[in-house]
């Protein structure tokens, strides 16, 4: 599904991806990891569009995307969340959710003021939004402003308003941070419950005591190269990446 072939990637001086080659299967759960500074972060950027790479190439699902903007990318069907949960603060949880909605026929100029023309469409739409918030148990808070949710709360809307725009592969930055173990573990449920339902993930994680108990394979990056890749337990195993990850 996701093919990067030699992506680089530097600030000036500092090159924060080198080199970087790896591919994401369909249906996979795949851990991205190493230390802060690594070039974790970095990478997905170049993959959702924010930053573009100097040089290397990202294909995703037949289509060369390397170059493409983020509304571009978005359309082919990958979806990013944040570390610090990007939300519309003043916006309800409903109306966050429905904001990625494909196709919404009232933002159309000519459309718009014809409700009759949407207000189906727009029934529909909330309809499936409110089952997203259902499901990450978020319902009773439709009518709040997503300022007025938990850390924890937020980094679910998050994942929620991706899940809206219909996405085929989530990228995940730290999905978990800052959030209280017990809610952190129910957040990997949920990933686990929609890669059974055909989504892919590619997830930055640096609670590996969760995230190893979730993906199919990882891969760890270093100073910006690709250290070391494998399936949890054989990460486990690796000599480097004990030695980066804890100095032994």
């Amino acid at each position: 599904m996701l093919l990067v072939s030699r992506l680089s990637k530097a600030f000036g001086r500092l090159q924060a991806v080198r080199d970087v080659a790896f591919q994401v299967k369909p249906g996979q759960i795949v851990g991205l990891i190493g230390p802060n500074g690594s070039g974790k972060s970095t990478l997905l950027n170049c993959i959702a569009g924010t930053i573009t790479p100097d040089s290397g190439r990202i294909n995703f699902d037949g289509h060369d995307i390397t170059a493409a903007p983020p509304d571009a990318i978005f359309r082919h069907g990958i979806a990013r969340s944040h570390q610090d949960p990007a939300l519309f603060q003043r916006m309800s949880v409903l109306d966050n959710t429905l904001l990625p909605a494909r196709n919404q026929r009232g933002e159309r100029a000519r459309i718009a003021p014809f409700h009759r023309l949407w207000q189906a469409q727009e029934a529909s739409l909330a309809g499936r939004a409110g089952g997203i918030l259902q499901r990450l148990r978020l319902r009773n808070h439709y009518a709040a402003r997503a300022s007025d949710l938990s850390g924890g709360q937020m980094k679910l809307l998050e994942l929620g308003r991706s899940l809206a725009g219909e996405p085929k592969l989530m990228l995940l930055d730290e999905p978990t941070a800052g959030v209280a173990p017990n809610l952190a573990y129910e957040i990997f449920e949920q990933i686990a419950a929609l890669r059974n339902e055909g989504l892919t993930f590619l997830i930055v994680e640096h609670r590996l005591e969760i995230l190893f108990d979730f993906v199919d394979h990882l891969f760890v990056m270093h100073l910006g190269e690709l250290l070391a890749q494998g399936t949890p337990a054989e990460i486990a195993a690796n000599v480097q990446v004990k030695e980066v990850y804890f100095g032994e």
